[in-house]
C-alpha cells in the first residue's frame, strides 16, 4: 500500500514522517530528498535543465538551487517546466522502491506538492499535515533562513489547506508535539488493520 504524506510547506510533514518512520513495519519515501539528489545525478534531468534553463543552473558540477529558485517561484511556467522534467523520473524511482518494500505495511510517500504534482492518484491513501499559515512562515524563515516575502512566495505556488484536506483520508492538525503524536498512532493502526 503506498500511503502520500503532503502538506503545505512549513506544516512539519517531515517530522511527522519522521515519527511514522519509527514504524518498523513501514518504509519512508522522502520525494523532495531525492529529487535534490537525482537534479545532482541523473544525466536526463540534468542536460534537460541545461536545455531550459542555461548552463547557469549548475555551478562546479552541482545544482544552483538558488539560481533555480529565483527563476520558478515567480514564473509558475517556469515552475511547470521544472516539474515537467523532475516528476517522471521521481515516479519511476518511487515505483521502484514500493516494489523494493512490498514487504512492508505500506510505503509513506512524503511529498509537498503530491496534489499538485498528479501524485496523489498513485496513492491507495492520503494523509495532510496542516499548520496556521503564520506558524508555517516562521518555521519555514527560521529552518531555510529565508525571507517572509519568498516564504509566501513558495507558498502562493502550492495548493490552500482547504483543497487538500477535503481530499485526504486523514489530516493531522499540527500544533502540538503530544497531540500529533496520538493523532498518528490512531492513523497507523487504521492504516496496519487488513
Amino acid at each position: 500500500m503506498l500511503v502520500g504524506l503532503t502538506g503545505g510547506i512549513g506544516s512539519g510533514k517531515t517530522t511527522i514522517a519522521k515519527m511514522l518512520s519509527e514504524f518498523n513495519n513501514i518504509k519512508v519515501y522522502y520525494a523532495d530528498e531525492e529529487a535534490k539528489k537525482m537534479m545532482n545525478t541523473s544525466q536526463e534531468i540534468i542536460s534537460k535543465l541545461v536545455e531550459k534553463f542555461t548552463n547557469e543552473v549548475y555551478k562546479d558540477g552541482i545544482l544552483n538551487r538558488s539560481f533555480l529558485a529565483n527563476i520558478v517561484f515567480n514564473n509558475k511556467e517556469k515552475l511547470k517546466i521544472l516539474n515537467s522534467i523532475v516528476h517522471p523520473v521521481v515516479n519511476n524511482h518511487l515505483k521502484d522502491f514500493v516494489k523494493k518494500h512490498e514487504d512492508k505495511s505500506y510505503v509513506l510517500y512524503e511529498n509537498a506538492i503530491l496534489f499538485e504534482n498528479g501524485s496523489n492518484l498513485f496513492c491507495d491513501k492520503i494523509l495532510t499535515v496542516t499548520a496556521p499559515e503564520k506558524l508555517r512562515i516562521q518555521r519555514v524563515m527560521k529552518r531555510d533562513n529565508a525571507s517572509e516575502k519568498d516564504v509566501k512566495n513558495r507558498i502562493k505556488n502550492q495548493w490552500l489547506n482547504e483543497k487538500k484536506t477535503i481530499q485526504s483520508h486523514y489530516v493531522i492538525h499540527n500544533l502540538d508535539i503530544t497531540t500529533v503524536k496520538e493523532q498518528l498512532v490512531k492513523i497507523h493502526n487504521k492504516l496496519t488493520k487488513n
